[in-house]
């Protein structure tokens, strides 16, 4: 598994969004300024959490972007999955693969690929951004509010 731009740019977007749940309504110039993403790329990103339900808009010139979902409810593996697809490293052991390998009977590395897949999954699947938005407060990281325009 490798995570794109696209899919780091959309963790870093539900992060920034999970820091403020519940308390505003985050303009998307300054998600875009704070995480140094462009503008156009978020736009195309939000399109994508919006779709698939993790984020609300509101239009207008107080408008911008919220969770649409407490950010305990929303763990890395949903948005992984979202962005990038499957999480194997192989495709003969994703479970959404359909075709299954000719070689597979005599696969050694098999159960390796299906071990990795497995603990890729257990992280990503029990990490949720409630967890990423206290891990970000341990760290002393300045609190996204700081930088508000």
């Amino acid at each position: 598994m490798k995570i794109s731009f696209k899919g780091d740019y959309a963790l870093k977007i539900i992060l920034d969004l999970a820091l403020t749940y519940g308390q505003r309504i985050t303009p998307i110039k300054e998600i875009s300024r704070r995480q140094d993403i462009p503008e156009k790329f978020l736009e195309q990103i939000i399109t994508t959490l919006k779709g698939a339900g993790y984020i609300k808009t509101v239009r207008g010139p107080k408008g911008g972007v919220f969770l649409a979902k407490h950010p305990s409810k929303v763990t890395l593996g949903d948005i992984i999955r979202l962005m990038e697809g499957p999480t194997s490293p192989v495709t003969c052991v994703s479970r959404s693969a359909h075709a299954r390998c000719t070689f597979e009977k005599q696969c050694v590395f098999k159960s390796v690929w299906e071990d990795v897949r497995d603990r890729i999954n257990d992280v990503v699947d029990n990490t949720t951004f409630q967890d990423m938005a206290e891990k970000a407060g341990k760290m002393n990281i300045p609190d996204v509010l700081d930088y508000a325009i």
